[in-house]
């Protein structure tokens, strides 16, 4: 994690006019969380991307992952003009490492290395430590795909945002939600592009949409080295769940909200041999970036940015009123 770190001053170093260091957490054991925001300033408060890897602590390739698509993004706004309007509309807001203590603890010994959860200590009565961050959020929460033993690797915790790092989350994006086009979170294993909602019962309202750019996207992935990609709902492609963050930043009105899940369908599982690395990056970068122009080209082509999430949120507010009244679970 030190290396990681390291490297994220070493960015804002190096790129001094587009790259600043943002620290907006702390973990359980007090560890600092931290997103590199990557854009031009501009002077005025801008559309952001954002994007989070390494929620659970056993998916390596994850953070390796946003720290590749950073250094792309920084290289290819060095001479490609798509890339130059990009960052002058949007800045990206990318956190390598959501889960640093459970990250840290996979790289203390083997024993370790495939701890999912945080570190949190159970409720007094269990030995067990730990929360599946990706079942925390307040978006359904403790309804399906969860466990309520503090010992299980989907445990969900007490309530929702039991967890310093998704309320860390969840009060910085919501502080900036108006502005947020896009979520991306970062995880593996299953060659899968997820989107809203987890809970069987409910669909996103822009469900064809986000179907239909998801495709372009998987089929992006596909172009680079000829890995297949399933796209859909947790519930259509994997299993139902609920807390997640994917889901939670759709509720709060982000247009676009994705979960990759990175290679491979379980051959090496998490533990990706480092040959494939690269390629599962350079896969992964091509698929994130369709999203990217997609969602940017849609808001700034028309010069309709200051309206497209307000109104996608004040959609979702009634159909979500409705979906309530229907489904009493949710």
């Amino acid at each position: 994690m030190n290396e990681i770190t390291d490297w994220m001053t070493q960015m804002k170093t190096e790129h001094p006019d587009l790259v600043n260091l943002i620290d907006y957490g702390k973990t359980y054991e007090n560890k600092t969380i931290s997103l590199l925001k990557i854009g031009v300033n501009t002077g005025v408060r801008k559309k952001i991307i954002w994007m989070d890897c390494g929620i659970h602590a056993r998916e390596w390739i994850s953070p390796a992952f946003c720290q590749y698509f950073v250094k792309e993004i920084l290289q290819k706004y060095k001479t490609d003009d798509k890339m130059k309007a990009i960052m002058k509309n949007v800045d990206f807001y990318v956190t390598p490492v959501l889960n640093v203590d459970g990250y840290t603890f996979t790289w203390e010994n083997t024993t370790n290395r495939l701890w999912r959860k945080s570190r949190s200590p159970g409720p007094k009565d269990c030995d067990c430590h730990g929360t599946d961050l990706n079942r925390n959020f307040n978006a359904n929460w403790g309804t399906v795909g969860i466990s309520s033993n503090c010992c299980s690797e989907v445990y969900c915790g007490s309530k929702p945002l039991s967890e310093s790092e998704a309320q860390a989350v969840t009060t910085f994006v919501e502080a900036h939600k108006e502005y947020v086009l896009c979520f991306l979170t970062i995880h593996s294993y299953g060659q899968l592009l997820l989107l809203p909602y987890g809970h069987p019962n409910v669909n996103a309202p822009n469900y064809k949409e986000l179907m239909d750019v998801g495709l372009a996207a998987a089929e992006a992935i596909k172009g680079v080295h000829g890995m297949s990609y399933t796209v859909g709902t947790s519930p259509d492609v994997l299993y139902p769940n609920s807390g997640s963050s994917r889901d939670w930043a759709r509720l709060i009105g982000i247009p676009f909200a994705y979960t990759f899940e990175l290679r491979d369908k379980g051959e090496h599982g998490f533990e990706l041999p480092k040959d494939q690395i690269l390629p599962a990056c350079e896969e992964a970068y091509s698929g994130a970036m369709h999203i990217v122009n997609y969602v940017h080209d849609k808001t700034f082509s028309n010069g309709t940015a200051g309206s497209t999430v307000a109104a996608t949120a004040a959609l979702w507010t009634v159909l979500l009123a409705a979906c309530v009244a229907g489904a009493p679970l949710l």
